[in-house]
């Protein structure tokens, strides 16, 4: 007679387990923990799903909707401006948010929110500078921060240090930093992603109803 098999609680269910209840499996959990993080870090795919997620990003591509209001709310023109330079692209509100979920996509999106917040950051009052720069400090800028941006040590300490007695500008050597990893590394791939080009696509065709 065969053994009823005995079913044991997935550890990626259970918020806090990080040893197996069987102490045969923990010297595999290390291994399978790691083979999940991998998993997880693999850029997503937009596959089949990519004309309902940009309707969600930008409703007036619903089917039906008139090209007259489709091209006052966003263009192809508009789009293909994007392509242009990383400076027209996070201009735009929409761009801001197509690309945020192109970088989200890829893992990265720590860098444009750190960028948009730097950005508020410049228009803040004087008297309420000091706490907010903590804030996104805390949130992008120390080493334990939750999304961590990819500064080099220097830029690290040198905001540490301008944040004690903070101004206006004191974020902008890390901005200019993760400004440019996003100019080199991430737009360049974007302008070559399905999200880009089916959007793109999309307004051309509304554009000739």
């Amino acid at each position: 007679m065969r053994a009823a098999a005995i079913s044991t609680p997935k550890l990626d269910k259970m918020p806090g387990m990080f040893l197996s209840a069987n102490p045969k499996e923990s010297k595999g959990t290390t291994h399978s923990l790691l083979e999940d993080k991998v998993q997880k870090r693999r850029p997503k795919t937009f596959g089949m799903d990519m004309k309902a997620y940009l309707r969600s990003v930008i409703p007036h591509l619903e089917p039906g909707m008139k090209s007259s209001k489709s091209k006052a709310i966003l263009s192809a023109a508009e789009v293909m401006q994007w392509s242009q330079s990383l400076e027209k692209l996070l201009a735009n509100q929409t761009g801001q948010d197509v690309f945020g979920s192109f970088l989200k996509s890829e893992f990265s999106e720590e860098n444009i929110e750190f960028w948009l917040a730097c950005e508020d950051y410049k228009k803040t009052e004087s008297d309420l500078l000091h706490c907010k720069a903590e804030k996104i400090y805390k949130a992008f800028v120390h080493s334990d921060a939750a999304k961590q941006i990819n500064i080099d040590f220097r830029t690290r300490e040198s905001t540490a240090k301008k944040i004690k007695a903070p101004t206006p500008t004191c974020f902008d050597e890390a901005q200019k930093v993760i400004y440019t990893l996003m100019e080199k590394d991430s737009y360049p791939r974007f302008l070559k992603s399905d999200i880009y080009k089916n959007l793109l696509n999309d307004l051309q065709a509304n554009s000739l109803k």
